[in-house]
């Protein structure tokens, strides 16, 4: 029996009761959601709906609490059911409704966990989305792992996910970027404002090998533009290239340009004009953004003429919805809380539901340290430390987690000494670990003559076991909550918790006989658990972005 079965169960059991005692309310699953007590002597599965029902009833909490107890220990699959504390239920069951999980898990493999919180809702989530002027720096970096995983998540939940990266390729920083190629070809040094690092070198001089005209011999603003044009693509090759090799592809590639050339920035200013949230003043055309909680008004087209920032932020959340994506998550670094405020008026000024329709996640800093000390510059890129840096420090896999196992609004420094073990002190080296044990466990026993050709959940009744059920029983709710709270930290370290009780489950409970000992039901029924636990470390990594090796 799993947590939402039991759940159901338990529903018709308090909907009874509410019913003889002259309630109304309607309840759901929700109502009666069940939560692991932290005490394992407090039963498999805890509830408080006496407490959150007594009040309307009119009843005494704990006099409620027993009626549903009462009722519930004659469940099937229920050893005990006992109340305590103010209300609470406390909820036991016996070893084979508990231990039939693992052949469920087993047998639905990769379909385990998965759910329909978001079943048929169009997702946009726009990440990374830097700036084609360098390599993407460590918050961006972030974002790659916490943005593809959540992305994963969402899936997971049925939703129809794309990944988009927003191409920013109109404005001043192309313009310091071009400036900064031409200027590292001609040997002058970087323009002020401008970028530097090997990495602009080594652009523009792949710029001359691509550049089928004489470069030499035309003026200098035209030379310019052969730097724009050829090496904001070098650019974006490389940048896209890196996040391929980080485990993250996008599904579009949206370039700003398009919303100017399309004409998206003024038919995104004409609809609002139609919606009455746009004035004239001052030569210049505005949002009249205060009106839907933002701080002041927003320019949108400048009195010389020139589109204003918002505009295109206004074209390219039209450009989504009339895409059709119902949902729309930005996902944003730490500099850019002042945004949220106007997107989401923006949002209310098309006659969309902020913090629905769209969503800003604002992502806090990352550091990388070494030997105590932080890491401060990058040998290609000069001022940032990017996601190269990143990889060749720990790997792809390392270093994936380590971005995705904290929350997004949590600093996280990244000890990459740490993060480099081949040791369990290292999250993800653990975590793996236990996947790649279950699988010599299962090669062992089958050289053993130990295989699933027989399940008695009955057997499964040691403390250890008990535990881990627990634990692999929690899957699906915790991937809802994921993707609910837009927290894939939780999955990261719900992998953790399990890996942790596999380890302390294998050194108690033996898949294999010992010595003489004869290959008993016992020891198959343990393969399936073994087997159970794999399956569900595996499914996690995978929505992480993280490989689950076989051996190591």
């Amino acid at each position: 029996m799993n947590p939402a079965d039991l759940s159901a169960a338990l529903l018709t059991v308090v909907t009874g009761i509410v019913v003889r005692r002259g309630g109304t309310a309607e309840l759901t699953v929700d109502d009666v959601a069940l939560e692991r007590p932290r005490n394992r002597d407090h039963g498999d599965w805890a509830s408080n709906i006496a407490m959150k029902l007594a009040k309307s009833l009119g009843a005494n909490p704990r006099e409620l609490a027993q009626e549903i107890a009462d009722a519930a220990a004659e469940l099937e699959g229920v050893a005990s059911v006992d109340v305590a504390g103010p209300g609470f239920i406390n909820i036991t069951l016996d070893a084979a409704a508990a231990g039939a999980l693992a052949k469920t898990i087993v047998e639905q493999a990769d379909a385990y966990g998965l759910g329909d919180l978001y079943r048929g809702v169009t997702i946009n989530l726009e990440f990374v989305s830097a700036n084609p002027t360098g390599p993407i720096h460590i918050g961006g970096v972030r974002w790659a792992a916490v943005g593809d995983s959540l992305a994963r998540i969402f899936q997971s939940q049925g939703g129809i996910v794309t990944r988009e990266y927003y191409f920013n390729d109109h404005g001043a920083q192309i313009d310091r970027f071009a400036r900064s190629l031409l200027a590292s070809w001609l040997g002058e040094p970087a323009p002020e404002d401008g970028y530097g690092g090997d990495y602009i070198a080594d652009i523009a001089a792949r710029v001359l090998t691509l550049y089928p005209g004489d470069l030499f011999h035309i003026p200098r603003d035209e030379q310019q533009e052969v730097f724009r044009a050829v090496g904001v693509e070098l650019m974006f090759g490389d940048i896209k290239a890196s996040l391929h090799e980080f485990g993250v592809k996008f599904d579009v590639y949206f370039h700003e340009n398009e919303l100017h050339e399309s004409g998206a920035v003024n038919h995104a200013i004409d609809r609002l004009r139609e919606l009455g949230a746009i004035y004239e003043a001052d030569g210049a055309t505005w949002f009249r953004s205060t009106d839907y909680g933002d701080d002041k008004d927003r320019v949108l087209i400048k009195s010389d003429g020139e589109f204003g920032y918002m505009s295109g932020d206004l074209a390219y959340y039209l450009n989504k919805r009339e895409r059709g994506f119902e949902r729309n998550l930005i996902m944003l670094g730490a500099d850019h809380h002042g945004y949220v405020k106007r997107l989401m008026a923006m949002t209310a000024a098309f006659g969309d539901t902020p913090y629905v329709n769209l969503e800003i996640l604002i992502g806090q800093l990352v550091n990388l340290v070494r030997n105590g000390e932080p890491v401060r510059m990058s040998k290609r890129a000069g001022t940032v430390v990017t996601l190269e840096d990143l990889v060749e420090a720990v790997g792809v896999d390392a270093g994936r987690y380590a971005l995705v196992r904290s929350s997004i609004d949590s600093q996280v420094d990244i000890d990459l000494d740490l993060w480099g073990k081949k040791t369990n002190d290292n999250p993800v080296f653990y975590v793996q670990y236990a996947h790649a044990r279950t699988h010599s466990v299962a090669r062992n026993a089958s050289g053993s003559g130990v295989e699933r050709s027989a399940f008695d959940a009955s057997l499964l009744d040691h403390e250890t076991e008990s535990i881990l059920l627990g634990i692999l029983a929690e899957y699906p709710r915790l991937l809802r909550q994921a993707a609910e709270l837009r927290e894939p930290h939780r999955v990261a370290r719900y992998a953790e918790e399990l890996a942790g009780a596999y380890h302390r489950w294998y050194d108690s409970c033996r898949v294999t006989p010992v010595g003489d000992e004869p290959v008993g039901d016992v020891h198959r029924t343990r393969l399936w658990l073994n087997d159970a636990v794999g399956q569900v470390l595996r499914n996690g990594l995978g929505l992480l972005g993280v490989s689950a090796p076989e051996r190591m």
